[in-house]
């Protein structure tokens, strides 16, 4: 299936209609079992991510920087160029999130869904995306030469986040080896 009509498919899987006539609280359950659906959908997609040779044969690409800040951590960043574009699917993330391991490795943390945005322009945001009932972050400049105006969205589906599972910083994350 292309990357167009899993992204089709995935937006009929969780639309709700309300000309259907349901009940308020059905309508917040198909919600909510939809987004269930579609976080179980990514991290499917992602476990073979945890062995980072995998993510580098697949086109991933690390930052050599581990990302962190007073509000915790974010950590390395592997960008896969070939999907960062104006197209969103839960089963191919843009970007890679991998921590120290404490063995000389990294281990898997979070995805991170990167959207280019239409106009270029870190003012305006009437293009905001979202995923998983969740707006993208942004738009902010470019992280590195050569990438676009962005939104983004971090999933921590595999470390526990205090902040929360959208927030893009986790202050129970670490940079240190």
């Amino acid at each position: 299936m292309s990357r167009p009509t899993r992204r089709i498919a995935a937006a009929v899987m969780t639309g709700v209609s309300l000309a259907a006539g349901a009940p308020a609280a059905a309508l917040a359950h198909d919600g909510h079992d939809a987004v269930q659906r579609q976080l179980a959908a990514a991290k499917e997609a992602g476990e073979k991510y945890r062995d980072v040779s995998r993510a580098i044969a697949d086109g991933y690409v690390p930052d050599d920087e581990c990302v962190q800040s007073p509000e915790g951590a974010m950590g390395f960043h592997y960008a896969n160029r070939d999907l960062i574009d104006r197209e969103l699917d839960v089963r191919e993330p843009e970007v890679l999130v991998y921590q120290p391991d404490g063995y000389g490795g990294h281990k898997l943390v979070a995805l991170e869904y990167y959207f280019v945005d239409e106009d270029q322009d870190p003012s305006t945001d009437g293009d905001r995306p979202s995923l998983f009932g969740q707006p993208f972050d942004g738009p902010d400049e470019a992280q590195g030469p050569g990438l676009p105006v962005n939104y983004t969205l971090h999933v921590w589906l595999w470390q526990h986040n205090p902040s929360g599972m959208f927030a893009p910083f986790n202050p129970a994350g670490s940079c240190e080896v």
